[in-house]
């Protein structure tokens, strides 16, 4: 199997993201795998004719500042001290987003939830990690919550 130097996990803070991020731990705990979390502000584009209008991409310090230590804060203190943890925050679409951090880092792998969204719902919301598999520039490990764990509030 090959050796994994770098994982990117995107979080939402949802309880499907933060199952996954269990996986990405145990993977880079495995290989000693520099952790990179991302989490996305999602920002939508508005398209005015032929022109495609984007909302502000500007964050402000405080609000990066605290999204920051609530996904540091998902890895325990004995992981941080035996891998790299880094995390980062971004604004736009998902899984432009996370396709754009993967290039960016150069990661062996992204690891990543998925919702199980089917039929009306996944038509119109579509499915960010569908769309990172597709697009991705490395191997996508895609994680759906198990079903017993649907039901936790």
């Amino acid at each position: 199997m090959t050796k994994l130097k770098k994982i990117l996990c995107p979080i939402d803070f949802s309880p499907c993201s933060t199952y996954a991020l269990n996986y990405a731990i145990d993977l880079s705990m495995k290989d000693q795998a520099s952790l990179y979390l991302v989490y996305v502000i999602e920002t939508h584009i508005n398209n005015v004719g032929d022109v495609v209008k984007q909302i502000d991409l500007s964050l402000e310090d405080q609000q990066t500042d605290n999204l920051k230590i609530r996904l540091i804060n998902l890895i325990p203190d004995k992981i941080r001290e035996k891998v790299y943890v880094d995390t980062f925050i971004v604004k736009g679409i998902p899984f432009v987003e996370i396709i754009k951090a993967a290039k960016d880092k150069q990661v062996d792998l992204i690891i990543m939830g998925t919702h199980g969204r089917t039929g009306l719902k996944h038509i119109l919301i579509g499915s960010v990690a569908e769309r990172v598999i597709q697009k991705a520039p490395c191997p996508v490990l895609s994680i759906r919550l198990p079903e017993q764990l649907f039901s936790m509030p």
